[in-house]
């Protein structure tokens, strides 16, 4: 860090703007810098996606909520990402008899928007290129930080793997949950990592298109197949296909007399006994589904958590890189992409002291990106358990029903999260102090006729109004 009182140099000032990593995160920041004014080199590990398929194995699309929007709407790109998007008013929750129940995601119409993972990045690079400002070169896989000589180590994958540096003025680590930028700065800055496993991994299936490209299932929600200790979503893609995701333990829980791990389904036999036997449904409209889980490689999940988000004003890390989550609230991408307009906004209040603007960032940052992270670990107990409990719905119903009455005070946390720009941290707290109310406006009860209204216009009055959006 630099010595109290003494401010770090600006931005552009002693060398390039160098972003490493060019998915999301690191061309919506390169996007802000650029807006900015500044010259910015974006090096990225992969091959181009616009002429390359690059993403296999990896889910074909994502979530796109609010907090997404805002900054693609600021960088005046969402005009051409929202045709490539599929909108999502709720969960269709499939039950084991083959029932559906559609559970709308709010009173207005709220929808998250299923959008391509390729087709969104191509957008953010090109509008990234398009502003001059920015140069992207692939290929390039970050190897390490010399940060007294403020160079970065890459090795060129289209050259052999020949070793290459590159200086930089100042440095964005958007390198995603393995990021090679965070550990370079940690080794010489100090600050901690901890990474956080979870004991359930996941594989992509496919449902196909049906005939002339028609979607097999209704394309405007999330389908979601609640097991208990596993389940199934599928997100539709513009094609009229849909990919699917199976989570799972690896391990058979305790006590169940079914192998429902995927280091107990070694073979196909075993697959198509699973299948059959906790999706009957979606056999039907997948008959190859043990083949492909078969097939398909099981990927790993888990949670970053990490402090020294900077290195005086040279270096700074985001999105996956400082604050990787499980993929269960659908907010990895959008709280990344949130992530680089609020640097943006201390960049440009801070920008003769870059090393003040990303200190004040992380203080800032830190507390929602450890909110959501555990709200995304809760939202999967609910996804893959609670959508389906008598106890969840009544609460889910209640919690609907006063937000029509009250909406200034009331707001579920789902919408709270995926709907505004609220601070995770705050709705965090907001959303348990409501829980606490409703658990105890359902005591007793067995449908939202039998709710004692007046009481709870005096338990939400308590509260006062919603959190402020940013």
């Amino acid at each position: 860090m630099t010595s109290p009182g003494t401010a770090s140099a600006p931005l552009g000032t002693d060398g390039a703007l160098v972003v490493v990593g060019g998915g999301p995160a690191g061309a919506v920041m390169a996007l802000y810098l650029a807006r900015q004014g500044y010259q910015v080199q974006v090096l990225e590990s992969r091959q181009d996606l616009r002429r390359h398929d690059v993403d296999a194995g990896r889910s074909i699309n994502l979530a796109l909520a609010r907090r997404g929007i805002v900054p693609l709407t600021e960088l005046g790109v969402f005009d051409r990402v929202e045709p490539i998007t599929i909108p999502m008013a709720g969960r269709i929750v499939h039950g084991i008899d083959g029932s559906t129940n559609f559970q709308p995601y709010g009173l207005g119409g709220e929808a998250i928007l299923s959008v391509s993972r390729p087709g969104l990045n191509a957008i953010l690079l090109d509008a990234a290129e398009e502003t001059g400002n920015v140069s992207i070169e692939f290929g390039q896989r970050c190897r390490g930080v010399d940060w007294d000589e403020k160079l970065i180590v890459f090795t060129d994958t289209d050259n052999d793997d020949q070793m290459t540096q590159v200086p930089f003025g100042t440095l964005f680590g958007c390198d995603g949950a393995n990021s090679e930028v965070r550990q370079a700065m940690q080794r010489v800055n100090g600050g901690t990592t901890t990474i956080e496993p979870l004991d359930h991994g996941y594989k992509e299936l496919e449902i196909p298109a049906g005939p002339d490209g028609a979607f097999r299932l209704g394309p405007g929600g999330l389908h979601i197949w609640p097991r208990g200790q596993l389940m199934l979503i599928a997100l539709a893609n513009p094609g009229g296909d849909f990919t699917v995701t199976l989570f799972m333990p690896f391990d058979t829980p305790a006590g169940k007399d079914q192998p429902t791990g995927f280091d107990d389904l070694p073979d196909l036999t075993s697959a198509e006994a699973f299948f059959a036997r906790e999706f009957p449904d979606f056999v039907e409209l997948v008959p190859d589904a043990a083949e492909q889980f078969m097939a398909n490689p099981t990927g790993d999940l888990g949670t970053v958590r990490c402090t020294g988000w900077s290195r005086a004003g040279d270096g700074v890390i985001l999105g996956d890189a400082a604050h990787a989550i499980v993929p269960f609230h659908g907010q990895g991408m959008n709280a990344a992409m949130e992530s680089a307009r609020l640097l943006s906004r201390r960049i440009a209040e801070s920008g003769d002291d870059p090393d003040h603007a990303f200190t004040v960032f992380e203080m800032d940052r830190k507390p929602d990106v450890d909110a959501i992270a555990d709200m995304a670990l809760d939202n999967y107990i609910e996804m893959r358990a609670g959508v389906a409990d008598p106890d969840y719905l009544i609460k889910r119903e209640l919690a609907l029903e006063l937000e029509r009455r009250y909406p200034d005070v009331m707001a579920a946390r789902y919408g709270m999260v995926m709907f505004t720009t609220m601070p995770y941290h705050e709705v965090q707290q907001r959303a348990a102090e409501q829980q606490r109310i409703l658990t105890e406006l359902v005591a007793g009860v067995d449908s939202v006729d039998q709710i004692d209204f007046d009481r709870a216009r005096k338990l939400l009055g308590a509260l006062g109004p919603l959190p402020a959006e940013v």
